[in-house]
């Protein structure tokens, strides 16, 4: 089964852990890419050496009958999340690739969503694109592999499903949960 190579999601592979480490005068930005863009929006962050993150799921498509390709895809369709100063900023927008940038107001809640995303993304878990946040009951899960992860319980079909948020965007992603846990 052919792979296609994963493209860079995370420069530097640390961000996310080291936040309070990286200097002040940069910012989370939420870059709105043009369509299918993404991925090329990252590697325009890498050679610029512009700190990012860019959620990645595995897809398998089944090609010709049989072959089966396993490719990348980003799991925010359009959406890159830029941790620059307001000249990384503009130069992310020169490259084209970019549609508008979204200010974020609350970096903190959007760093933590963030690690838990990537978190639930580490798990490998199948997970499901919420398109809208629904209100629900807020929980923290404190056995398995989704430890310590808090979320907003949603009914799904046939049992209850966990969803990890990123308000700013109004979007999240949901994995089927036990009540026990």
């Amino acid at each position: 089964m052919p792979t296609l190579s994963e493209e860079p999601s995370l420069y530097p592979d640390t961000l996310l852990e080291e936040m309070a480490r990286l200097p002040s005068h940069r910012h989370w930005w939420v870059l709105h890419t043009r369509t299918r863009q993404e991925k090329a929006v990252a590697r325009c962050l890498v050679a610029f050496q512009i700190p990012f993150y860019l959620p990645l799921v595995k897809k398998r498509t089944k090609y010709s009958g049989r072959q089966v390709v396993v490719t990348y895809v980003p799991l925010f369709a359009s959406y890159v999340f830029m941790f620059g100063s307001d000249e990384e900023r503009v130069r992310a927008l020169s490259t084209n690739h970019v549609a508008q940038t979204l200010w974020v107001d609350d970096q903190d809640r959007l760093c933590f969503e963030l690690r838990q995303l990537r978190q639930l993304l580490l798990t490998e878990l199948p997970l499901t694109v919420e398109p809208r946040l629904t209100p629900g009951q807020y929980v923290r899960v404190r056995l398995g592999p989704l430890s310590g992860m808090e979320g907003v319980v949603l009914k799904g079909d046939g049992g209850k499903r966990l969803l990890v948020a990123v308000s700013l965007l109004q979007q999240g992603v949901s994995v089927d949960v036990e009540d026990c846990l």
